[in-house]
C-alpha cells in the first residue's frame, strides 16, 4: 500500500520509521517532510494546511492511507476534506478535534461528565478575567483556549503576574487568536505523566506511558517549548494509576465525545496530574505527542498500520497493542536562543553514527538539504532517542548519543529524566 504522512517534525519523522517497518506499505509520501524524514519517504512540497493541494495529491498518487500528524490541519478539518472525496485518513474529524483545539469545550466536556480535572472558568473578555483573578488563589494558570504551539500556559504566583498574562493573552494577542478566549484554572501540584492512546469511536487503547520535559532549561526553569526531551515509561504511573484512569478519565472521555455526537478516531492524548486526590486531567491532545512519539513509538511491537486501519473501521477491540518490556529516553537538540530567537542554517555532523547501532535513533525535527548537506532549520534540531534494559541506562545512552552529533549553536537539557533517580 502507499501511506501519505501530513507534517515537518520529529513526531512525523518517528511516524514515518514506524510505517516503515510495516510489511504492508510498498511506498511514503511526506508532506513537507524533513532531511531526516526523506530517508523513508518521498517529500513533496505541499504545506500541511494545504487540504485541497493535499487531497489532490493523494487522489493523484492513489494513496491508500493518508496519517496526519500535527494539531492544526486536524483542528482546521483536514480528515473532512480527505473522507468528502472518498479518502481514507488516519486522524478524528473537525468535530471531534476540538477536544484539543478549544481548551474552553474540553474543560466544559471534563465538567459534563465528570472527568477529573482542575477548577476552571471560561472567558471571552479581559475585563471579566481580571476582575476574576482578584479574588483568586495564587499561583493559578493561564491557558490560551487555542492552539499556540504548546507554549499558551501561564503559570503565574501573583496578582500582578497574572494580570500581565491576561494582558498578553487576551489583549496583546501573544498567540494570536487563540487567546480571543481563556481558561483560568487551579494550580495543580504532583508528577506530570503523558498517555497516548489509540482510539476508533468506541474502543480505546492505550499505550506505554510516557513524562515530557517543557522548560527550555534545566531544572525546569525558562521559557515553555514544544518540549525539550522525554523518556517512557514513567516510573511514577502505577498499575493503580492506571487502573484509576481507565475507570474514570479513559474510556469516560471517548464516552463523552461519542454522547456528544463527535466520535472520536486517532489519537487521544491524555497529559495527567499525579495529585494528592488522585490522578486528574490537564489537557488532552488530538494526535501523537512530540517528543513523546520518539520514545513510544520505538518500543511500539504491534504494526503502526494495522493499529491505525482498525481505528478507521472500528475494529481496535480485535487489536492486541503490545509494547517492548524495556525503556527510552530522547533529548532534544536545539538552537541556541529557542524558544525566543535562534540563527538556523548551520550544517550537522555525525548522523551517520546512528546506523552503526542498534537501539539508537535521531529524529529530525528541524532540518533541511542544502545541496547534499543537511542543516539546522528550526528551533528544535534533533530527537536524539536510545533504548536500554531500563531508564537509567536509556538516559545514559541517550546522552552519549548526543556527543556524536555536532552543529554550530547545538543546546540541550542535561537533566532530561533526572525525575528515574527519585523514583
Amino acid at each position: 500500500m502507499k501511506v501519505l504522512i501530513v507534517g515537518s517534525g520529529g513526531r512525523e519523522h518517528a511516524i514515518a520509521w514506524s510505517v516503515a517497518k510495516s510489511e504492508n506499505v510498498d511506498k511514503i509520501y511526506c508532506a513537507p517532510g524533513n532531511a531526516g524524514i526523506a530517508e523513508y519517504a518521498e517529500c513533496v512540497s505541499i504545506g500541511a494546511m494545504e487540504f485541497d493541494k493535499l487531497v489532490a495529491f493523494a487522489k493523484e498518487k492513489e494513496i491508500d492511507l493518508t496519517i496526519i500528524g500535527m494539531d492544526d490541519p486536524l483542528v482546521g478539518g483536514v480528515v473532512d476534506a480527505f473522507e468528502k472525496e472518498g479518502l481514507r485518513v488516519f486522524g478524528p474529524r473537525k468535530n471531534a478535534a476540538v477536544l484539543e483545539g478549544s481548551k474552553a469545550f474540553s474543560k466544559d466536556l471534563m465538567k459534563k461528565y465528570h472527568i477529573p480535572t482542575a477548577a476552571y472558568e471560561n472567558f471571552d473578555n479581559a475585563e471579566a478575567a481580571l476582575a476574576y483573578l482578584e479574588t483568586a488563589k495564587f499561583p493559578i494558570v493561564l491557558k490560551a483556549d487555542g492552539l499556540a504551539l504548546g507554549k499558551g500556559v501561564l503559570i503565574c504566583n501573583t496578582l500582578e503576574e497574572a494580570k500581565e498574562g491576561v494582558r498578553s493573552i487576551m489583549l496583546d494577542k501573544q498567540f494570536g487568536s487563540a487567546g480571543n478566549r481563556m481558561v483560568i484554572e487551579e494550580f495543580m501540584t504532583g508528577r506530570e505523566v503523558s498517555v497516548l492512546s489509540f482510539v476508533d469511536g468506541k474502543t480505546i487503547k492505550t499505550m506505554t506511558s510516557a513524562q515530557d520535559h517543557k522548560r527550555a532549561m534545566d531544572g525546569d526553569r525558562g521559557l515553555n517549548t514544544g518540549g525539550m526531551g522525554t523518556f517512557s515509561p514513567s516510573p511514577f504511573y502505577t498499575e493503580e494509576v492506571d487502573a484509576f484512569c481507565k475507570k474514570y478519565i479513559y474510556q469516560a472521555t471517548v464516552d463523552a465525545m461519542r454522547a456528544e455526537g463527535r466520535e472520536f478516531h486517532g489519537i487521544i492524548f491524555f497529559g495527567l496530574m499525579l495529585t494528592a486526590d488522585g490522578p486528574k486531567v490537564l489537557e488532552y491532545n488530538a494526535r501523537f505527542g512530540d517528543p513523546e512519539a520518539q520514545v513510544v513509538l520505538p518500543r511500539m511491537k504491534t504494526d503502526i498500520i494495522e493499529v491505525m486501519e482498525a481505528c478507521i473501521d472500528g475494529t481496535l477491540d480485535e487489536v492486541n497493542l503490545e509494547f517492548e518490556d524495556n525503556a527510552a529516553v530522547c533529548v532534544v537538540l536545539a538552537s541556541e536562543g529557542y524558544p525566543v530567537k535562534y540563527e538556523k542554517g548551520f550544517p550537522i555532523d555525525g548522523l551517520e553514527e546512528f546506523k552503526k547501532h542498534d537501539g539508537y535513533y535521531c529524529f529530525h525535527a528541524g532540518t533541511k538539504f542544502e545541496g547534499d548537506t543537511i542543516v539546522t532549520n528550526g528551533g528544535r534540531v534533533l530527537g536524539v532517542t536510545a533504548k536500554g534494559k531500563d531508564l537509567k541506562e536509556a538516559r545514559a545512552n541517550a546522552y552519549a548519543a548526543t556527543e556524536w552529533v555536532s552543529f554550530a549553536n547545538k543546546y540541550k537539557r542535561n537533566d532530561i529524566g533526572k525525575a528515574i533517580d527519585e523514583a
